[in-house]
């Protein structure tokens, strides 16, 4: 039997995060009890909430067939989408359908172990920094929380994985990233080839993808979504973001047009993928390809959850604008920064839309 805490404690945030992240119920817990609305801690400010009148319904980020990649159309349309989008949409791009339905079933499966076995994973109890359970995105700093919970599984070589990550999801997510890192490298070929960068040499390799992380997110059904966010306005850090979305929706992407708060929907395909521009490839860009702030809103009906890769520099690279980019004169928009501290600055604070880019700006 689930663990209870009574409705009228839910005004006492210390026994909320006892429950939520001590004990390792996380917000699926809550989710589970049946409440009438979210706890005040995670109601969020009227200005972090998504207003359907800032919804743009006809438009739709891109869509790339990528059945035929070595047409130039299809590179073309890569480098178009990431510099005036910041995100699109990929199908036949060759990840079978069943590794990305086997990754889903492994997802759920870690979230439907108990609290205890979950909580073996978290902050305080992890065997490694580079397994973490946990729930929103960065609790302490944060004045309202997001209604998510999430494992994070950085990839530092398989035989680490074999040890440590957790046994129910494990080999799905390996082979997950296992079979999207081909798709990957014709990604950033692309896009660097669009960069004038006639070759990814080792040094460059270790930039654009030297090191990689998995998120698994579950996002429960809310009581009342309108009041709270699955994931707060935030661009990522990373050089790409490879996301396998479920069939149910939720995720909103600046739009690109008019008074710059419209908002569009990434309506899930089934087999597709989502690719988006993290803020490490706008500062080698020299902001020639965008990354662009998105939300996730939660759900009042239906568990949701998403798997993105995070493919990133080491943390030991030091990130700026690449030299093929400045050789015709362009002036730097960036300084040369330690990668590990852009990140530091990423989760020191709660998400703040396109805000940390500002850490590496001259």
């Amino acid at each position: 039997m689930a663990p209870t805490i009574g409705d009228r404690q839910f005004t006492d945030s210390s026994i909320i995060t006892n429950f939520v992240i001590n004990r390792g119920n996380g917000v699926k817990g809550l989710s589970e009890m049946g409440l009438k609305a979210p706890p005040k801690p995670y109601i969020q400010p009227l200005e972090e909430r998504l207003c359907i009148s800032k919804i743009v319904p006809q438009q739709s980020i891109p869509i790339i067939d990528m059945s035929h990649w070595k047409n130039p159309q299809v590179a073309s349309a890569v480098c178009d989408a990431a510099e005036k989008w910041g995100f699109f949409q990929i199908v036949n791009h060759d990840v079978p359908v069943e590794v990305l339905d086997n990754v889903k079933d492994a997802t759920y499966r870690f979230f439907d172990l108990p609290a205890d076995q979950k909580n073996k994973y978290s902050k305080e109890n992890s065997a490694s920094n580079n397994v973490r359970f946990g729930t929103s995105f960065s609790p302490e700093a944060e004045k309202s929380l997001e209604w998510k919970d999430y494992l994070s599984l950085f990839f530092v070589s398989e035989e680490e994985a074999s040890m440590l990550w957790p046994p129910v999801c494990r080999e799905q997510v390996l082979d997950y990233i296992r079979r999207t890192e081909v798709v990957i490298k014709k990604l950033l070929q692309m896009l660097m080839e669009g960069l004038n960068v006639k070759e990814i040499d080792d040094t460059k390799r270790s930039l654009l993808m030297g090191s990689i992380r998995t998120n698994l997110n579950y996002y429960p059904i809310c009581p009342d979504p309108e009041l709270t966010v699955g994931v707060g306005r935030h661009s990522d850090v990373s050089t790409l973001t490879i996301l396998l979305q479920d069939e149910i929706g939720g995720l909103y992407v600046r739009g690109n047009q008019g008074d710059g708060d419209n908002w569009i929907h990434v309506p899930p395909i089934k087999g597709s993928l989502v690719i988006n521009v993290g803020d490490a490839l706008q500062i080698l860009s020299n902001s020639r390809y965008k990354s662009v702030e998105h939300r996730v809103i939660a759900n009042g009906t239906k568990n949701r959850i998403s798997v993105p890769i995070f493919v990133n520099p080491k943390p030991t690279d030091i990130i700026g604008p690449l030299v093929e980019v400045l050789q015709n004169g362009e002036k730097p928009i960036y300084k040369q920064v330690l990668y590990s501290n852009y990140v530091k600055h990423f989760f020191r604070k709660a998400h703040d839309g396109k805000k940390t880019v500002e850490f590496a700006e001259i």
